[in-house]
Formats: C-alpha cells, structure tokens, sequence
C-alpha cells in the first residue's frame, strides 16, 4: 500500500500529473483539488492537495504569499 501512495503522489507532485496541475501557478491547489476529487473523494483531496501545495510552494494554499 505505502508503495501505490508513493506512486500516486510521485505522479501528482512530479510526474505528467504534476503537468496538469502546474504547481506553482496561480490555480494550483483549485486544480489538484479537481484532478483528485474522482479518485480519494472532496474531503481527502482537499487535505492532500493542501499538503502537496505546501510541499511544491513552500507555504499553504490560502496564505497571504499565494496573493
């Protein structure tokens, strides 16, 4: 199991869905939500997205520096 989420978050955060998401652009997270919504549900993608967003940027989504 832990290698599947390895996997997944090495696709999300780095891989051709790090692509579609282009972290570090504005809309990042509002993507990532979108992207992984179909496959954990909206309160796990939320949660995910916003750590990954942090991982990725360096600070959460909603922060101040992400104006």
């Amino acid at each position: 199991m832990a290698d599947n989420r390895n996997n997944l978050e090495r696709y999300w955060k780095h891989g051709a869905g790090a692509l579609r998401i282009r972290w570090g652009t504005p809309g990042d997270f509002t993507r990532c939500q979108r992207q992984l919504r179909d496959h954990v549900g909206a309160d796990r993608a939320d949660r995910i997205c916003a750590q990954w967003h942090y991982d990725m940027n360096g600070f959460w989504p909603g922060d101040r520096r992400n104006r």
